[in-house]
């Protein structure tokens, strides 16, 4: 998913309880339908691990920019976020082992796609077809248990699937590093395939299969409109050439917009419920997890082409430098879980992303030639900052809905939705802002003029850029300390922008959730 290195999303685990009563399976089944799960979801979170620490070496190996390189996240985003919703529609309608197979298909072939691209068009076409692997995968594989487990065993079930998922998580950016040090950035993708075909050759022989409910209608065309707006949005937002063209994609992603909106007030199946959001709650803890996860994935996203390209770590150091978030958010969820019952949600709700936010201040902080060890406090208060709302924000979602299942999936969208816009409007930004400050520094350092506009010409290439090769050593140095301390500068503002995003989210939850103490209580009350 590329989204805040390999973390579980928001109601990942609510998606599992949401679903109806299961028919009765024996036990052997049911252990092999939990593998195939586990599996699944590990490519899932695999690819959320590793792709984001490959990205500089994509950027140097492609001879790409930042705002080319930023498509090789929001491709899969894109449609990921466009079809999810629909990927779930259709595992119900034709049965989740055929489409859980044949998602981890898509995904394990795409990426095997991916690890051949001899370019970045290709590259960025192998992962659209993997984010429509993941769109069919992602569902159907949090859908499997819920299909085979009764309410009595599917605590023990979760319990299984979340502490694996734990595991997949800390270890991927390690993994992921280390196989980009030792054989580059296709190396990441190499490791899919065959763990997906592992998953699909259990699934076709060790998971039952399940009914399908041929009279479900589908909204395929809520799922084009939405990929068409998505689409639209992020290309006017980075790629126009002049503010005309920006213009024109921008105006264009709007009227798409409202064709989905207006779709999807009157199909009788929508893909997105807007009945949903007469709900304040429900409303604001959407808005809430749209900003935050806006700024986790911004500042996740940026950090990695701090460390190896500014701070001139390996990709397995960088790797590394997230172990404690990973750690955190996979084995602290569980804790976090008995707050909600313990204090009122709205209270969990603002300090959470407070917290982060202050994670993100202190990513800040660190200047060039850092160490790892002054990046660990901000990334150790982030972990803690999301992992005190992640729980919560299941709950209270949960509970501000009739149809479970489909305010898990909403939330879940939200998320993804707000990793895309993140990414594209902080890549912008980031020119933008990198293109002033190399100037700046450039005009201090008395860069001769001829070659300063050489490389603001090319400032798209943010931390990535370098002198031309025949540049003097003496002048290399000072143009290579101009942009690391550009680079540096233009960190600090984004990690702050994120900052007040995350604290924005706080503060909607303070001023929406206010209904939500009273619900929650109740609801725990009756599961007690």
């Amino acid at each position: 998913m590329s989204l805040a290195y390999g973390t579980r999303q928001p109601c990942d685990e609510a998606q599992i309880r949401a679903r109806a009563e299961p028919r009765a399976f024996p036990a052997r089944a049911r252990r092999w339908v939990l593998v195939a799960s586990i599996l699944g979801s590990s490519l899932a979170f695999i690819e959320g691990s590793v792709v984001n620490l490959a990205l500089p070496a994509i950027q140097s190996g492609l001879g790409t920019t930042s705002t080319g390189v930023q498509w090789v996240v929001n491709a899969y985003l894109l449609v990921l976020v466009a079809f999810m919703l629909i990927g779930g529609a259709l595992a119900d309608r034709y049965g989740l082992r055929r489409v859980f197979a044949l998602g981890t298909a898509i995904f394990g072939t795409a990426a095997l796609g991916c690890a051949l691209a001899p370019s970045l068009p290709l590259l960025i076409v192998a992962r659209l077809a993997q984010g429509l692997g993941g769109a069919l995968l992602v569902p159907a594989s949090l859908a499997l248990i819920s299909a085979h487990f009764d309410a009595r065993e599917r605590g023990a079930a979760i319990g299984t699937w979340a502490g694996a998922s734990a595991l997949t998580t800390a270890i991927g950016p390690v993994l992921g590093g280390w196989l980009v040090d030792q054989w580059g950035w296709p190396a990441v993708f190499l490791i899919m395939p065959p763990l997906a075909a592992l998953t699909v050759a259990i699934a076709a022989r060790r998971v039952p299969a399940s009914p399908a409910a041929t009279e479900q209608r589908l909204d395929y065309l809520g799922g084009v409109l939405t990929a068409a707006a998505l689409g639209l949005l992020v290309f006017g937002l980075v790629n126009p050439a002049t503010p005309s063209q920006r213009i024109t994609f921008l105006l264009l992603a709007l009227l798409f917009g409202g064709a989905f909106l207006w779709r999807e007030s009157r199909f009788e199946a929508p893909m997105l419920p807007l009945r949903l959001f007469r709900s304040r709650t429900f409303a604001g803890a959407n808005l809430m997890t749209l900003l935050l996860y806006f700024a986790l994935t911004g500042a996740l996203y940026f950090l990695p082409f701090n460390l190896i390209q500014v701070q001139g770590y390996t990709a397995a150091q960088a790797g590394a430098a997230f172990l404690p978030f990973a750690a955190i958010m996979g084995f602290g969820s569980t804790i976090a879980g008995d707050l909600i019952r313990r204090f009122d949600p709205r209270v969990i709700l603002t300090l959470g992303p407070m917290i982060t936010a202050g994670g993100f201040i202190a990513l800040a902080v660190p200047g060039t030639g850092a160490s790892l060890a002054s990046f660990l406090p901000g990334i150790v208060i982030i972990g803690i900052g999301m992992t005190v709302s992640v729980a919560p924000l299941t709950t209270v979602v949960m509970n501000s809905a009739a149809e479970r299942g489909i305010a898990s999936a909403v939330n879940n969208t939200a998320a993804r939705l707000g990793g895309v816009l993140a990414i594209a409007v902080l890549t912008a930004f980031a020119v933008w802002k990198f293109a002033g400050a190399l100037a700046g520094r450039m005009e201090t350092a008395g860069v001769p003029v001829r070659l300063a506009e050489q490389l603001l010409a090319n400032a798209s290439r943010l931390a990535g850029l370098a002198p031309p090769p025949d540049t003097p050593p003496a002048l290399a140095a000072v143009v290579g300390d101009a942009i690391a301390l550009g680079y540096v500068e233009t960190f600090r503002v984004l990690v702050s922008l994120c900052a007040v995003f995350a604290a924005v989210s706080g503060l909607i939850a303070w001023f929406s959730l206010a209904d939500a103490g009273l619900h929650t209580r109740k609801s725990a009350s009756t599961e007690r």
